[in-house]
This record gives structure tokens, C-alpha cells and sequence, in this order.
């Protein structure tokens, strides 16, 4: 007989019991698919979960005792893979700013039924992307992701000039892996009031404003230089080359393909940050991650396929992970979670972000591992005919040559 799966546990705090009312009716129809619990204080939260570790909590941020930061903060070191979501009814930027670190998303008071099922289905389904606890916990600790060092000081000298421009923060922030990724979570938060998803830093860095990002940088300090343990600045470098280089051809190709600006910003966002995963590894499993790229130099397999192997996941889901539970636009997550395989994808049919990530990775590969002669090609050519893409191979090529090398000064 098979065994069943337990249900996942759903854990909301609010020190208005009328809140939590209206969360019990919101949640109602979810009772079938996770259980719920309800406590009116950080204080009965954490005894509950003593007794019974949830796998996401919803917290307000101003409660008597241990306001929702506190609680988060403690819930992070206690649970580390818990997923943790701020929900306010306040509009000051300092409690946000306060709770940065440990919320993974923030919501609005009042928040509709809709977007609590919406954000409380979405936390996990992504739990299963990452079936191990331990690696789920260490990707679920990172506050931010690390910044390539040129790129850091170029931000901070802009910051901390006579007169700051939002069209320079922008371009400079679009350059890096780490900084994209958390201007991206905080401008899509709720708590920001948008009404679509904002899928650039240039964009977000107007909507945040040069006060929010001196917060973020100087007192926060959420950017930070990348340092990890064992990468010189060689593959520091080299990583943030292929990233940049799929981002403008990823953009290039969707253009090209739909002419819908839509499209092709976060054909490049997505592109930017499609590797966000190989950094994550290198930051939380310097050692493990390390040993994996020193193997053999003759394998066959690719590396994606080799980390499944050594670590139980791949650089795609535990980059699509962390920017998920982060709040990322779904398409963005997306063509992260699968640029390998999509084939994969639950989504299919016409072209997106995934297709233009897709093609441009295979370029790349095809280039930098000198031929196409793995036991895994690059190309999932069954997703491109499927999904109905015309195959321009000779103007993807094309692309490609009049892309590669030619931004490599901008770092």
C-alpha cells in the first residue's frame, strides 16, 4: 500500500482575532490540500511550532511582544525552511526595511482571498522543486544573493556621489545577478501597491526611488560583494560573462521572435538570471560545489546533470526556488526552474521568456564546450517544434555572433 504524503501546514499570526477569522474563511477551500493553524501572537507561534514545525507562516508585522520581524528572524534560525511572509496593514517603508532579511514576500492589509490562495499555493509548489530538507533550508537562509565586486563599488560610488541618478543605479544594477534579483523582490512585493509585475531593475529602481536604494545598500547593506570561499575572481567573472551575454542574446531572441517589449524584458531578466543557482551553490555549499566542478574535465554529462547526481538538485531548481519564494514574476521563475529541459514545463505552446533563455543557452553551450558530443545536447528541439517556434536557426546564430564579446566592457 502506498504510503501518504502529509499534508503541508499553513501557520498565520495576527494579534486581531478578526483577522484570523477572515483567514480561516479565505483558506477554507484549501483544507483538502494543507492544514492550517492560527496563533494571536508571535509568542503561541513559536510553541506551535515547537510541537509541530509548519512549512510556511504568514505573520502581521505589528503585534505586542514579538512583532513579525522578530518572530521571523527567530523562525529563520529555528526553521530554516520555513517560508516566511509578512503581511501589514502599514505603509512605512522602515517596518519593510526592518524584515527585509527574513521575509521571503510581503503582503498588504487588506488582502483579497485570491492572492492569499495565489501566494499560499505558489510557496508550495515550489517545495517540491527541492525535495531535500537540508538544501531547501541553506537556500531559504539567503537573505540576498552576492554582487560581482566591480559592479558593488560601481553602485556604491553612485550612491554615495553629490547627486545620485536613477537612470545610472538602473544600468548598473541590470548588469548584476544579485542586485537584479533583490530589487525584484522587494518592487513586487504588495506592500508597493503595484498592479502588474515589474520584471527590470531599470524599472524597479524608478518605482523604489534613490531613498529606498541608499536604505537597501548603506544601512541595510542587502547588496553585497560576492566572496565565495574557493571561486577566484576567474569564475566569478566567467559566471557573470555567460550571465550577462544569455541576457542580451535572451533579449535579442525574443525580439526578434515576438516584438513584444514585454516578452523580451523578461526574456532578459530571465536570461541575467538563469544561473542564479550556481551562485546560491557556491555561496552555500563552497566545498560540496567546489569539488563538483573540479571533477573530471572528459565527463560527458552536463554540469546541471552532475549537481542532480552530487547535491539532489540542479542549479535550475535551486535558483528558481529561492527567486520563487522570493516573489519573481512566474515567467521569470519559469524559464529559470527548467532553460535545460523545457520540455519539462507545465507551460507550453508560443514563445516566452523560457523559449528565448532556451535558445540562447544553446548557443552558448554549443560554443563554449566546443561542439555538440554530450550524452545531453543542448538543444530540446521537441519543446522549439512543439511549442509551434519557427526554427530560425541561421538568425539565432547570427544573433549569437553579433552578441557574444560585445558588452564585456561594460564590466
Amino acid at each position: 500500500m502506498e504510503e501518504q504524503r502529509e499534508k503541508p501546514k499553513i501557520l498565520f499570526v495576527d494579534d486581531e482575532p478578526n483577522v484570523l477569522e477572515g483567514f480561516r474563511r479565505m483558506l477554507h477551500s484549501m483544507r483538502g490540500v494543507c492544514e492550517m493553524a492560527f496563533a494571536p501572537s508571535g509568542k503561541e507561534d513559536l510553541d506551535l511550532m515547537a510541537r509541530n514545525p509548519f512549512d510556511v507562516v504568514i505573520t502581521d508585522m505589528r503585534m505586542p511582544g514579538i512583532d513579525g520581524a522578530m518572530l521571523l528572524e527567530k523562525i529563520e534560525t529555528l526553521y530554516p525552511d520555513c517560508v516566511r511572509i509578512i503581511i501589514s496593514g502599514h505603509s512605512d517603508p522602515a517596518f519593510i526595511l526592518k524584515a527585509v532579511r527574513t521575509a521571503h514576500q510581503y503582503l498588504a492589509k487588506p488582502c483579497n482571498s485570491e492572492e492569499i490562495v495565489r501566494t499560499v499555493s505558489a510557496s508550495l509548489a515550489l517545495r517540491g522543486l527541492l525535495s531535500q530538507p537540508l538544501l531547501r533550508a541553506l537556500v531559504s537562509k539567503m537573505g540576498s544573493l552576492p554582487s560581482l565586486p566591480s559592479l558593488y563599488r560601481e553602485i556604491l560610488e553612485e550612491l554615495q556621489g553629490p547627486d545620485p541618478s536613477p537612470q545610472k543605479l538602473g544600468e548598473v544594477i541590470a548588469k548584476d545577478v544579485g542586485m537584479t534579483a533583490k530589487i525584484l523582490q522587494m518592487v513586487n512585493s504588495a506592500f508597493f501597491g503595484l498592479f502588474r509585475k515589474v520584471t527590470t531593475a531599470t524599472e524597479a529602481v524608478r518605482y523604489l526611488g534613490i531613498d529606498t536604494i541608499k536604505a537597501l545598500v548603506l544601512s541595510v547593506h542587502l547588496f553585497q560583494e560576492m566572496r565565495c570561499r574557493g571561486f577566484d575572481e576567474a569564475w566569478r567573472t566567467a559566471l557573470w560573462n555567460h550571465s550577462l551575454t544569455t541576457a542580451h542574446l535572451s533579449k535579442k531572441i525574443a525580439t526578434l521572435e515576438t516584438g513584444d517589449l514585454g516578452i523580451s524584458n523578461s526574456a532578459f531578466t530571465a536570461g541575467l538570471l538563469h544561473d542564479s543557482g550556481r551562485l546560491i551553490l557556491a555561496t552555500c555549499l563552497p566545498e560540496e560545489y567546489g569539488r563538483l566542478l573540479q571533477g573530471p574535465a572528459q565527463s560527458l554529462s552536463p554540469l546541471w546533470l552532475r549537481e542532480r547526481d552530487a547535491l539532489g538538485a540542479s542549479h535550475q531548481e535551486v535558483g528558481a526556488y529561492l527567486l520563487g519564494i522570493w516573489g519573481l514574476p512566474d515567467d521569470i521563475v519559469g524559464a529559470v526552474a527548467v532553460h535545460h529541459i523545457p520540455s519539462t514545463s507545465i507551460v507550453q505552446g508560443g514563445f516566452s521568456p523560457l523559449a528565448a533563455v532556451h535558445i540562447a543557452e544553446a548557443l552558448l553551450s554549443e560554443e563554449e564546450e566546443g561542439g555538440n558530443d554530450s550524452e545531453s545536447p543542448p538543444w530540446d528541439v521537441g519543446f522549439i517544434r512543439s511549442s509551434g517556434i519557427p526554427e530560425h536557426w541561421d538568425l539565432w546564430v547570427k544573433l549569437y555572433q553579433e552578441t557574444a564579446g560585445g558588452w564585456q566592457d561594460e564590466i
